[in-house]
């Protein structure tokens, strides 16, 4: 599928059919795609945790709120982020550029980040959202239905998935065949509604 297509074609689907199975392969291709998103500095912040098992499913719907595409859809991704991967190693970042390089993004790493609470979380949101946009697309080219999920009791699924100290939930996504189409979009604002060149 062509990318334009794919984002034109990716809606928020609900309803899915709970018999279908992912392809072997395709949810590897997808995380692959993903952890190919952009991060700043390249720290690469996502944690991604892919719930397989049949009552911890359950357990996340009723954290969900009964939500049936959590335990309905073939695969169920929680996108999380670590929000100090930026103090974590920070030389991992960085390993296979040039020494120079290196010597000046460290440095820049730790300014831009260290005791700016705010800034951390948000660049760990910011970079689930990239990543979630791209799994979402692959997982269009290859066939499947998404739907990206902010609904739910954060502190129960923190506890259910075991969440380390130091992570944030950023949101979960199902992904799977719709059984049932999306509603039509809902009311698209025009492109000159949210577009505007050099100032508002």
């Amino acid at each position: 599928m062509k990318v334009f297509q794919a984002i034109e074609e990716r809606r928020a689907v609900k309803r899915y059919n709970a018999e279908s199975k992912m392809l072997p392969g395709d949810f590897d291709k997808i995380m692959s795609a993903a952890v190919l998103s952009p991060t700043s500095y390249n720290i690469q912040h996502w944690r991604f945790v892919r719930v397989t098992d049949k009552a911890q499913r359950e357990k996340l719907k009723d954290a969900a709120w009964g939500q049936e595409q959590v335990a309905s859809a073939s695969e169920l991704v929680i996108l999380c982020a670590d929000i100090n991967a930026w103090s974590d190693r920070p030389q991992r970042y960085v390993a296979n550029t040039p020494q120079e390089t290196q010597d000046m993004l460290l440095p820049m790493i730790d300014a831009f980040y260290n005791g700016k609470e705010q800034i951390q979380r948000d660049e760990t949101m910011r970079s689930c959202g990239i990543a979630a946009q791209t799994i979402m697309l692959a997982a269009k080219g290859l066939g499947y239905d998404t739907c990206p999920m902010v609904g739910f009791d954060r502190e129960e699924v923190a506890r259910l998935i075991r969440l380390p100290q130091g992570y944030v939930i950023a949101m979960m996504i199902a992904i799977g065949k719709a059984e049932q189409p999306a509603h039509s979009r809902g009311g698209q604002l025009p492109l000159s509604e949210v577009l505007s060149e050099n100032h508002f």
